[in-house]
């Protein structure tokens, strides 16, 4: 479940990027000079037709126009203005909740009867501000660029406000109230001009601190139907007049942020970061018992509203998920500091839209997901409100992943439709993981890393503890336990840990004796080294890349403990339960083998997680981020015995045929699948997920970072010639019995040779990479030991095979033999460029002699030609 903060923060800095940039400074408006223009009355504007909301600003509609009143105290103020997808079509690639642009503006009066829309930028700042200081100097660099204007139609009875015709605005496709330009394009929606006569507005509200609008705006596009339509809603808010004291960023505890440069003459620019949190704070009556370790409530606790549209058994248990947080703020001397309330019913002033509400929306959706946005104050980080989105299908993504983690140990598992109390269960867990983000935490791929996988297998420890120290990493539930254990089955589902309630510490404890930044960053740094050096399962390991492209063993999607083969080993005998009895597990008759086809997925993409998850040993380092009193190293390599540990269980798992996935009785229960795909056989499925594997595995970024390691700690490394030797022994194992080589096997060897085959090229633009000096530039042609031992294990292939070509009579292991040896001296003598002629010609003996006399033996024996033509 998977959030769009790290892309939001992303294309948010982007487009800072291409704005001008400001200084905190006050924009002082100009009175409009009433006599230089006649304005006409009020009443003549705003008719008696006129259908008026008070709010944030006065709306008025006036038949088919829409006029706001902006009051004279809004005037000068940053507000914020978030835009979203509301509603997308099925068939684009937005969804409802996606985030599509962001800006802060001021209402600018200007002295020609217009108001202007200034847009703010808080990039840069200088808290400098004496005689010599730079404040002035950057308050010159940032000239505020406009990115509105509107002619003044009129002003309120009592010369309180001011009144713009905001209607054809509003019908246009215009930066501020639609998408980001860059999401266009770079975000895949690739839409095209704007299509006017299909876009118009929904409507309007407003509310005591915002503004919501909805808008229809239709745009060209390159699909079939050439057009794509998207509802979207722009939530302009006000922001606090009084900023809120910002926490800075620690990189060791991981929270969402903003960040701005700061100037200052003494040094060099520099970057600060602010995180993401409530405002949460003492009463004034309560500061001192605060200060002596009471736990207190706080001045404006952080509460959820449930949307009124959520099935109500499900109600309970979005509730749960949200006060299961008081324990961590516990910790940081709060009580009664967060929790969630049904939504109040028949109430008129109450609305899911308000500023003033966060809520869990429920959305009526296929879309298998949830997702944790918040609203936040770029001067500060103070997070304003939040609207998380539970999907109704999540529902799917959690059975089925229940069913085959945690189904050999707990029996309510074990069908296609769950108990209310199970699912109720696990969409609580859910919520509490979305809430995590609303209260500006990342995730925390690397916290489950921390924990032994035998204490994963201790129903002691894990009832204490918990299988994972934080509900903010991606692990699932604890599909190591066996059914001999004896776990309860609570005990198989994440929950709020360690790792989570010292960041709650971190980000919201409370600090009133600071005078500077400088002196509370000297607190928070010695603080954090003292607390994560004492207790390792309190380590933040970044939110890694997806599982195919990872390459850090510590920090991965989908994983628990800190060993990959042995987790992986005891996921797979769960496994291996599951599939055995998933028949009857998955009988539904109306629906006759559907579920069981759906489910028979999901064990091998269960499968193909712990496969990736050994694999991303292979060549993979992880990055600690730590300060230099902490005296740690900042780059892990896993140990040589690691990675033979983990050649060895790809051997054991995946190399050696699996026969326990290639269940015939399932596939040929489910073949109607896909009965007109000669691929949909489980040995096709075999063979995608050893290819992915193997070009994982022997990737020249595999073979780069291998030899970065033998260069980083000699002595220590696992070299790539002794990654190829320990493959080729389990996938070549045949030659050394002469044993016959079945279909699976002889797939496999295919696709080892191929790979290698191919590595001898420098043609290929596999391993391009792009380091930070913009420069491209390829492994095979830069670590040129790769392309040599690869070529070199070739040519002893070749002669293995020679070798053992004699002791073997069956038809199909000789014919293939042959073709793997034939493709790889084809491939030599193409990389040699011709060489290989020469050689022969001058009689020496050398390798290709070898096996051209080898060969000749072979064939002699065997009866039959070559199918090598020189």
């Amino acid at each position: 479940m998977r959030t769009s903060h790290v892309l939001q923060l992303a294309v948010y800095i982007v487009l800072l990027s291409c704005t001008c940039l400001h200084a905190i400074a006050k924009s002082d408006g100009i009175n409009v000079d009433t006599t230089k223009k006649p304005f006409k009355p009020y009443h003549e504007i705003i008719t008696a037709k006129a259908v008026s909301q008070n709010g944030l600003f006065k709306i008025h509609k006036v038949e088919e126009r829409y006029y706001i009143e902006i009051p004279d105290s809004i005037l000068n103020r940053d507000i914020l203005i978030v835009n979203r997808i509301s509603k997308a079509a099925a068939s684009s690639r937005g969804f409802g909740g996606d985030w599509i642009g962001e800006r802060v503006i001021r209402f600018v009066k200007e002295s020609g009867a217009k108001i202007l829309v200034n847009q703010m930028s808080y990039e840069m700042k200088s808290m400098d501000s004496s005689e010599t200081g730079m404040y002035r100097a950057v308050q010159n660099s940032g000239f505020l660029p406009i990115v509105a204007s509107f002619d003044i139609k009129t002003f309120s009875p009592d010369s309180s406000g001011t009144v713009i015709d905001w209607t054809d605005y509003l019908n246009k496709d215009n930066e501020l109230l639609a998408f980001n330009p860059i999401l266009k394009t770079t975000l895949g929606y690739a839409l095209g001009a704007f299509q006017a006569d299909k876009s118009y507005i929904v409507g309007i509200r407003s509310l005591p601190m915002n503004v919501e609008i909805r808008t229809v705006k239709t745009y060209s596009t390159q699909d079939m139907i050439g057009y794509g339509s998207f509802e979207i809603n722009n939530s302009i808010v006000l922001l606090p007049k009084v900023p809120m004291k910002p926490r800075f960023a620690d990189k060791r505890v991981g929270y969402f942020s903003r960040g701005y440069y700061e100037y200052d003459p003494s040094r060099p620019v520099d970057i600060n970061r602010m995180i993401t949190r409530w405002r949460l704070e003492p009463k004034e009556a309560d500061k001192e018992k605060y200060k002596n370790g009471e736990l207190v409530e706080p001045q404006k606790p952080i509460v959820y509203f449930i949307d009124p549209a959520t099935p109500k058994k499900w109600v309970p248990y979005l509730i749960q998920g949200v006060n299961d947080w008081q324990k961590a703020f516990e910790q940081a001397g709060f009580k009664n500091a967060i929790y969630a309330l049904e939504a109040p019913a028949n109430d008129s002033t109450w609305s899911i839209d308000d500023a003033r509400h966060s809520a869990i929306v429920y959305k009526a959706s296929r879309i298998p997901n949830a997702s944790g946005p918040q609203v936040n104050d770029p001067r500060t980080g103070e997070i304003l409100e939040s609207h998380i989105n539970w999907y109704h299908n999540v529902m799917d993504l959690l059975h089925d992943w229940y069913m085959v983690q945690a189904g050999p140990n707990d029996p309510r598992a074990r069908k296609m439709q769950f108990d209310d109390a199970l699912m109720g269960r696990l969409i609580r867990f859910v919520c509490a993981h979305e809430v995590g983000h609303t209260l500006g935490l990342m995730h925390n791929f690397g916290a489950s890393s921390t924990v032994p996988v035998d204490s994963l297998r201790s129903k002691q420890y894990v009832q204490v503890n918990g299988f994972c120290p934080s509900i903010m990493d991606y692990a699932r539930f604890n599909y190591v336990a066996q059914p001999t254990d004896g776990f309860n089955p609570e005990d198989l589902v994440p929950k709020i840990g360690e790792y989570d309630k010292w960041a709650i510490e971190f980000g919201y404890k409370w600090f009133p004796g600071f005078d500077s930044r400088e002196q509370e960053l000297l607190f928070t740094n010695k603080w954090v080294t003292s607390r994560i050096n004492n207790k390792k399962q309190l380590w933040f390991g970044q939110e890694g890349q997806p599982l195919t492209y990872n390459w850090d063993p510590k920090c991965q999607s989908e994983d628990i403990g800190d060993n990959a083969m042995k987790a992986g080993y005891w996921g797979i005998q769960n496994l291996k339960r599951v599939i055995t009895s998933l028949k009857d597990w998955t009988k539904e008759p109306e629906y006759e083998y559907e579920a069981l086809q759906k489910m028979n997925k999901q064990v091998w993409e269960q499968y193909r997680r712990y496969l990736f998850h050994v694999a991303n040993n292979i060549g993979g380092r992880t990055w600690v981020e730590q300060e230099s009193e902490q005296g740690g190293e900042g780059v892990h390599f896993p140990s040589r015995d690691q990675l033979k540990s983990a050649i060895q269980f790809l051997q054991n798992e995946l190399f050696t045929t699996p026969g326990w996935v290639l269940n015939n009785e399932i596939y040929r229960s489910s073949a109607g699948e896909d009965i007109y795909n000669v691929a949909s056989g489980n040995i096709y499925k075999l063979l995608g997920l050893q290819g992915e594997i193997l070009t994982k595995i022997t990737s020249f970024y595999a073979y780069g970072n291998l030899i970065a390691q033998e260069t980083t700690v000699p002595g220590k490394s696992y070299s790539i010639d002794e990654l190829l030797t320990d493959l080729e022994k389990g996938i070549w194992r045949e030659l050394n019995t002469k044993s016959s080589i079945d279909v699976n096997r002889r797939v496999l060897q295919n696709l080892y040779t191929e790979r290698l085959i191919r590595q001898l090229s420098t043609r290929t633009d596999e391993g391009k990479l792009s380091f930070f000096d913009g420069k491209i530039f390829s492994f095979e042609q830069t670590f040129t030991d790769a392309v040599v031992v690869v070529k070199d294990h070739l040519k002893g292939l070749v002669v293995k095979i020679n070798g053992a070509l004699p002791g073997y009579t069956d038809k199909m292991s000789r014919l293939h033999l042959m073709e793997m040896r034939d493709r790889i001296k084809n491939a030599l003598v193409d990389q040699g460029r011709g060489n290989v002629v020469q050689e022969k010609k001058t009689g020496n003996k050398n390798a290709f002699n070898l096996f051209d006399e080898q060969e000749e033996k072979a064939n002699r024996t065997s009866g039959l030609n070559s199918c090598w033509q020189d």
